[in-house]
């Protein structure tokens, strides 16, 4: 995304699960608009099999320009999340826009889904979103252009997405029914909630984990398209956002004007992202 000076200029921006993939990529495009982050991660140690850390997520997005302050924090704490949010008005003085990025996936059927996984999907996805945004809405309201940006998808009722994997299908549309609920319920503080969703899959270590990394990878888009894409979507005035879900090559073809999506990867024929026919 071109830079806009100033666009997002000492916006304080809260951001969950922003060690790596979608989350550090959010981060670090916002920090090129002039943004301060607040990540908040479990990974404080190398993990064996995956990239990065909440210290050089953070590292990545004060070379990027913006300020950052790495929170070592699980998003299903009550107490962890009051750190954070306590971190980021202490730190910078308020909260602008809280992301909640913070996802877990199991796509297996029901009768091979353990009840640890199922409780993981619905307790990260579902009442981590829920604590977060609870959490920031009080400084939320104290900013002139408020966003809560929820990575999730729209509602779709085809029975191929019910049917596919109930229980992760019950977490992201959680989220989104969220966020879609909090549109209605706090229409008049001026606070836009909004989702975002890819319209491919995204080059993260989950697809690489589906198996076939290296085809999967190869006709995944960036991570960098669903960057653009939030930071386009908080830029805007958040009243004339607010109860929308977006996909991502739709926002930023809107709103950044960017109609060749080559830049991003994926091939001639990425492959198409969940709950989208």
């Amino acid at each position: 995304m071109p830079r806009q000076d100033g666009q997002l200029r000492d916006r304080t921006i809260v951001i969950s699960g922003a060690s790596r993939g979608i989350g550090l990529a959010i981060a670090v495009a916002a920090a090129g608009q002039g943004a301060n982050i607040v990540l908040l991660a479990k990974t404080a140690e190398p993990h064996p099999r995956l990239p990065g850390t909440v210290h050089t997520a953070a590292a990545d997005v004060e070379a990027a320009g913006g300020r950052a302050v790495a929170v070592v924090g699980d998003v299903r704490r009550e107490d962890d999340i009051a750190r954070v949010v306590e971190t980021a008005v202490e730190r910078f003085g308020g909260i602008d826009v809280c992301v909640n990025n913070a996802s877990a996936i199991a796509t297996q059927p029901t009768e091979e889904l353990g009840a640890k996984r199922f409780d993981l999907m619905q307790d990260i996805n579902i009442r981590g979103t829920f604590l977060l945004t609870a959490a920031c809405l009080p400084h939320l309201r104290r900013s002139p252009n408020p966003h809560v940006l929820t990575i999730a998808p729209p509602v779709n009722l085809n029975p191929r997405w019910l049917g596919a994997h109930p229980a992760y299908t019950l977490s992201k549309y959680g989220m989104t029914l969220l966020s879609q609920g909090w549109a209605a319920e706090y229409a008049d503080a001026g606070i836009g909630f909004t989702c975002l969703w890819p319209e491919t899959f995204i080059a993260t270590s989950a697809v690489a984990a589906l198996g076939d990394a290296e085809t999967q990878l190869a006709a995944a888009r960036s991570p960098r398209i669903m960057a653009d894409a939030a930071v386009a979507i908080i830029s805007q005035p958040a009243r004339q956002v607010t109860g929308t879900c977006f996909i991502d090559a739709d926002a930023v073809t809107r709103f950044a004007g960017i109609d060749d999506l080559a830049r991003y990867g994926g091939g001639p024929s990425p492959t198409p992202d969940l709950f989208l026919d």
